[in-house]
């Protein structure tokens, strides 16, 4: 059963629809990704089930409760903010002491859940420190200890480490999945990362231009994009136009064995999507191509660390394929390559339109 509902979510801003229509059902405990590009609208849907914003038509419910119209002091939800937001003439502790002081709390009954909190955090250590005397990785765990103080129904979180360096967002996105699996708490998390998406949720709503394009297990949407813009936004694909034809797929003259050809209409245009470390490439030894194989020349390399990435242009051929970085040390740029694709690692589209642009869109309430 459904704890957090958004049904039939709208948001205007003037002529920009910032939320067309949007739902979203997500169980007690679960943890949920909303993920696109800047503008999508993902941070609007976070402020309206905050709270701070007020949808024009649909609701949000918790736990069967409607609380469109409730103010968001009375919502419990606990919110971590991109920018820390900390008060930087409190302590650690303080910060994290607030809301229950504000509720009331016993000092005793406070001082217990501040301690239990840091120490969650990793942070005992550093209870009696200002926000200045913090790094950026610990001000957000203070921040974070802040939002579940007060046990809030719904955590939700903006972008909270788009601020970070890389190696401290690693770190606290695990720290961030442990806690919230810890204390079974549901969670909402903003990001335009697909890495930092993927390896925390147990479900991600890719948005585009105020729409979930497609909703699912991470292993769901990486594997099985439903829409050329998921496909082209979550991880890197190969994407090969081609036309129907005999049980295949015809590409610049090249004829591709595609299991998921098989029962589509003779002569449908359509897309065909290839992750690049299904693609096996090797020395092409004279092969001027054949069925499901691709030759061209390496035109760039790019070390990733256990794989290479291998860019492969030829006539009528522009294809990427990861490799074993030991690998491609036998396949450096100029190499003449044949690259073979397979038959069942490939997800086929009707081709209806084109991919839109992930280029940044102006976001009238946040991204």
């Amino acid at each position: 059963m459904a704890y957090l509902e958004l049904q039939n979510l709208h948001r205007n801003f003037g002529p920009v629809k910032a939320l067309d229509g949007i739902e979203i059902q997500l169980g007690e405990g679960e943890f949920l990704s909303l993920l696109g590009p800047s503008g999508c609208g993902k941070t609007t849907a976070l402020r309206l089930v905050a709270g701070f914003d007020r949808p024009d038509a649909g609701a949000i419910v918790v736990d069967g409760k409607d609380l469109t119209s409730v103010s968001p002091n009375k919502r419990d939800m606990g919110m971590v903010f991109q920018a820390y937001s900390l008060f930087p003439n409190m302590t650690a502790r303080q910060n994290v002491a607030f809301g229950l002081r504000i509720r009331g709390k016993k000092r005793a009954d406070r001082n217990k859940r501040v301690d239990e909190l840091l120490e969650l955090v990793g942070l005992g250590h550093a209870s009696n420190r200002y926000p200045h005397q913090l790094s950026g990785g610990m001000q957000q765990r203070v921040a974070l200890a802040r939002a579940l103080a007060i046990e809030p129904r719904v955590l939700l979180l903006d972008e909270p480490l788009s601020a970070l360096d890389a190696k401290v967002r690693v770190q606290l996105r695990e720290e961030i999945r442990r806690i919230q699996l810890e204390l079974g708490i549901t969670t909402l998390y903003v990001t335009h990362d697909q890495e930092e998406a993927l390896s925390v949720s147990d479900h991600v709503a890719v948005m585009y231009s105020g729409r979930i394009e497609q909703m699912g297990s991470p292993a769901e949407m990486y594997s099985a994009p439903a829409t050329p813009f998921v496909a082209e936004f979550i991880g890197t694909m190969n994407r090969l136009e081609g036309t129907v034809a005999d049980g295949g797929v015809e590409h610049g003259g090249t004829m591709l064995q595609i299991e998921a050809a098989s029962g589509r209409p003779h002569g449908e245009r359509v897309l065909v999507l290839i992750r690049p470390e299904t693609v096996d490439v090797g020395p092409a030894n004279g092969s001027t191509g054949g069925v499901n194989t691709l030759v061209g020349d390496v035109v760039t390399q790019t070390f990733l660390g256990p794989v290479t990435r291998l860019k492969i242009i030829g006539a009528g051929v522009d294809v990427i394929a990861d490799v074993p970085t030991q690998k491609a040390l036998a396949l450096p740029v100029g190499t003449r390559v044949a690259a073979v694709l397979p038959a069942d690692g490939a997800r086929l589209l009707a081709l209806t339109e084109d991919v839109p642009a992930l280029a940044e869109e102006p976001a009238p309430a946040g991204r």
